[in-house]
C-alpha cells in the first residue's frame, strides 16, 4: 500500500492524511467546488477536483472517485466516516477496481449497515435486542399494528443510514402517520433509502458503545465502552470513556456480545457496536461498519492509532494485541464543535477569528493533554452541503473530574468567532450537576437544554454592555479627551434592544448608563482584556469574552419602532441557508403559537420553524424545492389579537 485516496473531507481526511504520512504512505485528497481551498487539500500529497458542490455531485459520486484514483496512481481508498463509509456497493466498486478496500468486507457491510438486518443476525446469535418490527411491508397500516403490538413509546428509524437521520419518538398512536411520513423524507434525503422500522423505546436510557476491531485471519477484540448519552437531535455531542455507568464485568458482558456480532458478520476491520443501556441490561441498538467521529476517545485510553490500525488490517496484518493486552488507562472526554446556535440550529458562514489553546492534533492526547481534531482557519467557509462539525476537543487525564475541568479551561480558550458554535453551551453542558456526577442519560438535553440554554443568555445579557461597547469602540476608539455630552445608544442582543448612554472620561474610559427597569452606572477602560469580537456585517458584531459568546447590534440609528422589533411577530425568517421541503400551511390560515410553518432541510436534517405567536398567515414567500438564504423573509402574518382588535373597530 503506497498511496491511499481518502474519500471525504474536513477534519477526518487530515486525520487520515496524518496517519498515512507517519507510516510514509502518500495521500491523494478529493474535493468540492467549496472545499478547492481546504487544509486537507492543501496537506494531501495529491489533490483532485471533483466538480460541484452537493454531496450528490461529489462525495458520493462513486464514478469520481475512482476515476480520482485511477489518475493519480492510489492504490487504497479509506473512506472516513459519513459519505461513502457505510455503502456496500461503494466498498465492492473500490474492490473489483483492484484497489485495497481500507473498511469491512462488502459482505459484512450488507448484513450489518441495515438496522434490521443486523437485529436479525443478533438475536440469532444472542445478542439482546428490544421488540419491534422491520419486514418488508412498509405501509402505515402495518407500522400501525405493529406498534400496537410492542407498545407505546416507540421508536421509529430509517434502516439505513445513522448519525440521527430519520429517527422519531413516538410517544401516542395519533403521532406515528407523522413520524413515518418525516421519517421517510429525511431518510430518503439523507441516504437514498426511505425504509424504516419501529421498536420499543426505552424513555430514560444510556447510550453505550462498543469498539471492535478484527483482522483477516479470525482475531476480533474489544477496546472498551464509550459513553454517548449526551445528545440533541439524536447527534451525539459528548463522549466519554470509560462510560460511569458500566464497571469491569458488564464491559466484559457488552465487549463479548459486540465481538459475537462482528465474528458472525465475518467482520474486518473497525466497527462500532452500539446498545442502550437499562440500569445492568442491554439492548442492541445497530453496529456502524465504520471508523467512529469519537475514535478519539478510545485512542487516548489504549495508546493506539485506530487509523494505524485500519491501515495494517488492510494490509493484510494480524491485529497487534490480543484482548488480554488491552490496557486502558485514565479518562477521556470529547465534545463536538458545531456551527449552531444555542436552539441547535445549523448556520453557516465564514470564519473571521480563528485560535485555540495549545493542543496536539490528531495524535493520541498524553495524560493531561488536550488534542483537537478539526480543518478549522480563519477565512474558511462551512456551507450547506454538509453537517455542521467543525471539530472535536478531546482530553485525557488520571481521573473524570480532572477530565472535564480541562475541558472546561479549553473551550473558554478557543476563539471561533463569525458564525454561532456550540462552544459556551458544551462548556455549560460538563458543568452542570447531572452530568458532573454522572448521572447523564439519553433525555439529559430534552430535560436539561431549557435551563442551560436560560443559563447561557443570562451570561450573555450580564456581559453584553461592556463586551458591545468592546466591540461598536474598536473601530472608533473613544477619544483621549474627555466629551461632557452622553451618547445614547440601542443595543439589540437576541432580538431585544437595550438602551444605554455613554459618556466618554477620555484615556479609552467610557462612563455607561442603563437606562429602563434597572439602572446602573459603570465605568469601563477600553481596550478590555479577554474580550475578542469581530465584525459581521454593517452595525453587528460577534463577541466572545471568556466562556461566554454573543451577537450585538447597534440598533441606534434605526426608527424606534423597528428598534424595539415591533414587526417582528409579523415575518418569519430563514434561519440558516437550505432548502424548503414543505409547507403545511396556507394563506389565511390561523396558527396557535409553535404551529409549524415551514419545514428546511439544511446540514442533512429538517428543521421546522415554528409561529411565535397566535396569527392569521396572511401571505407565503416561499415554495418548496427552493433554497433559502439566512434572514430572508419565508412567510408573513398577523397575530390573531390585532385581527379581533380591527374587527372590534
Amino acid at each position: 500500500m503506497k498511496k491511499i485516496l481518502i474519500a471525504n473531507r474536513g477534519e477526518i481526511a487530515r486525520r487520515v492524511i496524518h496517519t498515512a504520512h507517519r507510516m510514509g504512505i502518500a495521500t491523494v485528497a478529493v474535493y468540492s467546488d467549496p472545499d478547492a481551498h481546504a487544509l486537507h487539500v492543501r496537506e494531501a500529497t495529491q489533490a483532485v477536483a471533483l466538480g460541484g458542490a452537493a454531496s450528490a455531485d461529489t462525495y458520493l459520486r462513486t464514478d469520481k472517485l475512482l476515476a480520482a484514483a485511477r489518475a493519480t496512481g492510489a492504490d487504497a481508498v479509506h473512506p472516513g466516516y459519513g459519505f461513502l463509509s457505510e455503502s456496500a456497493d461503494f466498498a465492492q466498486a473500490v474492490v473489483d477496481a483492484g484497489l485495497a478496500w481500507i473498511g469491512p468486507p462488502p459482505a459484512a457491510i450488507r448484513a450489518l449497515g441495515s438496522k434490521a438486518g443486523a437485529k436479525a443476525l443478533a438475536a440469532a446469535h444472542g445478542v439482546p435486542c428490544l421488540p419491534g418490527y422491520a419486514g418488508e411491508d412498509q405501509s402505515d397500516e402495518r407500522f400501525v399494528q405493529e406498534a400496537a403490538r410492542i407498545g407505546y413509546p416507540a421508536m421509529v428509524k430509517a434502516v439505513a443510514g445513522g448519525g440521527g437521520r430519520g429517527m422519531r419518538l413516538v410517544t401516542d398512536p395519533a403521532q406515528l402517520p407523522a413520524a413515518l411520513a418525516s421519517a421517510r423524507s429525511e431518510a430518503l434525503a439523507g441516504f437514498g433509502c426511505g425504509d424504516l422500522l419501529i421498536e420499543r423505546a426505552l424513555l430514560q436510557p444510556r447510550h453505550v458503545e462498543v469498539q471492535v476491531f478484527a483482522d483477516a485471519h479470525g482475531g476480533c477484540i474489544h477496546l472498551g465502552e464509550r459513553d454517548c448519552s449526551v445528545q440533541r437531535r439524536h447527534q451525539k455531542i459528548i463522549e466519554e470513556s470509560p462510560s460511569p455507568a458500566v464497571d469491569a464485568a458488564l464491559r466484559g458482558r457488552m465487549g463479548a456480545c459486540a465481538v459475537a456480532l462482528a465474528q458472525a458478520a465475518g467482520y474486518v476491520g473497525a466497527g462500532t457496536v452500539e446498545f442502550l443501556l437499562d440500569s445492568n441490561d442491554f439492548y442492541l441498538m445497530e453496529m456502524n461498519t465504520r471508523l467512529q467521529v469519537e475514535h478519539p476517545v478510545t485512542e487516548a485510553l489504549t495508546g493506539l492509532d485506530l487509523v494505524e490500525w485500519q491501515i495494517r488490517v488492510a494490509r493484510g496484518e494480524p491485529l497487534p494485541l490480543t484482548q488480554s493486552q488491552v490496557v486502558l488507562q485514565g479518562h477521556a472526554i470529547e465534545v463536538r464543535l458545531c456551527a449552531e446556535d444555542a436552539h441547535f440550529r445549523p448556520h453557516t458562514g465564514r470564519v473571521l477569528h480563528f485560535s485555540a489553546p495549545p493542543a496536539m492534533a490528531f495524535e493520541r492526547a498524553a495524560m493531561g493533554a488536550l488534542r483537537f481534531d478539526h480543518a478549522l482557519e480563519e477565512g474558511a467557509e462551512v456551507s450547506p452541503h454538509y453537517d455542521a462539525l467543525l471539530g472535536k476537543l478531546i482530553v485525557h487525564a488520571p481521573t473524570r473530574a480532572e477530565a472535564m475541568a480541562t475541558l472546561v479551561r479549553a473551550l473558554q480558550g478557543t476563539r471561533v468567532l463569525g458564525l454561532p458554535t456550540n462552544r459556551a453551551f458544551l462548556a455549560a453542558c460538563l458543568q452542570h450537576p447531572v452530568f458532573a456526577s454522572g448521572q447523564a442519560l439519553v433525555p439529559f438535553l430534552a430535560e436539561h437544554a431549557e435551563g442551560l440554554q436560560d443559563l447561557l443568555l443570562n451570561q450573555e445579557l450580564l456581559a453584553l454592555v461592556s463586551s458591545a461597547l468592546e466591540a461598536i469602540f474598536a473601530s472608533n476608539p473613544a477619544p483621549s479627551l474627555p466629551c461632557a455630552l452622553a451618547r445614547p445608544l440601542r443595543l439589540r442582543h437576541q432580538g431585544q434592544v437595550h438602551a444605554v448612554a455613554v459618556r466618554e472620561l477620555g484615556g479609552g474610559r467610557l462612563q455607561v448608563e442603563r437606562t429602563g427597569a434597572e439602572p446602573a452606572t459603570t465605568t469601563l477602560q477600553l481596550p478590555q482584556r479577554g474580550v475578542h469580537c469581530v465584525p459581521v456585517g454593517r452595525l453587528r458584531w460577534h463577541w466572545q469574552a471568556g466562556g461566554v459568546d454573543g451577537w450585538v447590534e447597534d440598533a441606534s440609528w434605526e426608527p424606534a419602532a423597528r428598534a424595539g422589533a415591533a414587526g417582528a411577530a409579523t415575518e418569519l425568517r430563514a434561519p440558516f441557508n437550505g432548502k424548503v421541503v414543505a409547507l403545511p400551511v396556507a394563506a389565511g390560515q390561523a396558527l396557535a403559537a409553535g404551529d409549524t410553518v415551514v419545514v428546511i432541510e439544511s446540514m442533512k436534517l429538517e428543521h421546522s420553524l415554528a409561529s411565535p405567536v397566535a396569527a392569521m398567515v396572511v401571505e407565503l414567500l416561499v415554495a418548496p424545492g427552493q433554497q433559502v438564504a439566512p434572514g430572508q423573509v419565508l412567510a408573513r402574518f398577523a397575530p390573531i389579537a390585532s385581527l379581533a382588535q380591527g374587527a372590534a373597530a
